[in-house]
């Protein structure tokens, strides 16, 4: 290694990404183009930083295994910046598994946090709790450590586990102060703050009322019967049924439960399920055949009873009835909760997070540029997508697959 690029990798190493710059900018070679393809990224230069990385990877021969995969790890980093979530993983994959050859274990460490924060960003939880399991983060550099915690912390509260996510946020904290990185001591405290925020709103016939997410993983733990409107299912308990592909059976127990302890009328269940305000016999008779379905599904929860002007939701025992709301309303609330992490989306990767159609997507999109919630930069296949923070509440519970309390 010689003297400039020893030089420009002791300033990235330093934050000083502009000075590692100045020693390489003029250099072609594999190191240096993957020192300026570094600096390019902590500069906020995502696509020329992947150009860069991609040139370096290429100019390493077959006997620089070991370079090549830290340039793939990189380019996988500066990836995932860019909310570009499609394509295979094979190669990062092989990368790690070459950079542990070689006894690189920060880096190979690093590749896989890499492919678990994907998989977060996803909604993959349970192969992100399996990928962040089979981490070793023992002798790791401190900010490495607050990177794979924060990890931890966000799988923790997606899963609503409220006290391994406080456990791991103060771990990450420590190993952010010890690495004196500003960024990731303002990432820790953004996460600690969302405990303090509303979540979601507890509804009912007596009204609405904020919960934060220590109250609202308390609700559904209890053997109150919650019809979830953030994750669309209902449960009791240990007991969870998904309606998630089922919107008319949800509307139905949403609308039972929203008058509980009172019945609903016929016409209003059948303008709430179905969209309709004039009703005929057909609706009527499939509005039987789905409170039949509906009774079926909750009989270990909940009875449903016909009553002379409609339908009343009566609960087993002595349990409550509760209807957990987003804290916003909207058709298009989990996408908005995605745009407002801060980073550049395209369509492409919100299709893939929401499992949605890019065309429902852009649809979607239109509709929110419209009212001013979003707005997009670039033009055709460049085009992504901006949202301003959304201030005031937490978007744990509206980012896509949240599990169920187990």
């Amino acid at each position: 290694m010689d003297s400039l690029i020893a030089a420009s990798a002791r300033a990235l190493a330093a934050g000083d990404a502009l000075g590692a710059l100045k020693r390489v900018a003029l250099r072609d070679d594999p190191p240096a183009l993957a020192l300026r393809g570094i600096a390019m990224a902590q500069l906020g230069e995502h696509p020329r930083a992947r150009e860069l990385l991609r040139r370096a990877a290429r100019g390493f021969g077959a006997h620089e295994e070991l370079s090549r995969a830290r340039c793939i790890v990189a380019e996988a980093e500066v990836a995932l910046a860019m909310r570009d979530l499609g394509g295979s993983t094979r190669s990062l994959a092989h990368a790690a598994t070459a950079l542990e050859s070689h006894e690189d274990h920060a880096n190979a460490v690093q590749a896989r946090l890499i492919a678990a924060r994907r998989l977060l960003l996803l909604g993959r939880l349970e192969d992100a709790e399996a990928a962040l399991a089979h981490l070793n983060t023992r002798g790791l550099p401190p900010s490495l450590t607050a990177v794979a915690e924060l990890a931890a912390a966000e799988l923790s509260l997606r899963s609503l586990r409220i006290a391994a996510a406080q456990a791991s946020l103060a771990r990450a904290r420590e190993a952010a102060v010890r690495a004196r990185v500003p960024a990731l001591l303002a990432e820790v405290a953004e996460a600690q703050a969302a405990f303090e925020r509303p979540a979601a709103r507890r509804g009912g016939s007596g009204g609405e009322q904020p919960l934060r997410l220590g109250e609202v993983a308390a609700l559904l733990a209890s053997d109150t019967l919650v019809v979830d409107a953030c994750r669309r299912g209902l449960g009791a308990g240990d007991a969870w049924r998904p309606l998630a592909r089922r919107p008319v059976l949800f509307s139905l127990a949403r609308s039972l439960a929203e008058a509980w302890p009172g019945d609903v009328d016929r016409e209003a269940l059948i303008e709430s399920a179905f969209r309709t305000r004039h009703p005929d016999e057909t609706h009527r008779a499939r509005l039987r055949v789905e409170i039949g379905r509906l009774r079926a599904l909750i009989q270990a929860m909940a009875s449903i009873e016909a009553t002379p002007r409609g339908f009343v939701l009566r609960p087993h025992g002595e349990r409550g009835v509760a209807v957990l709301a987003p804290p916003i309303d909207g058709e298009q609330a989990s996408l908005a909760a995605l745009l407002s992490d801060g980073a550049a989306w395209s369509t492409s990767a919100l299709a893939l997070a929401l499992g949605a159609s890019q065309r429902t997507v852009q649809r979607a999109l239109v509709e929110l540029e419209a009212q001013g919630r979003v707005r997009s930069i670039g033009k055709a296949r460049s085009q992504k997508w901006l949202a301003p923070p959304l201030a005031g509440f937490t978007t744990i519970l509206l980012l896509p697959a949240a599990l169920p309390i187990e």
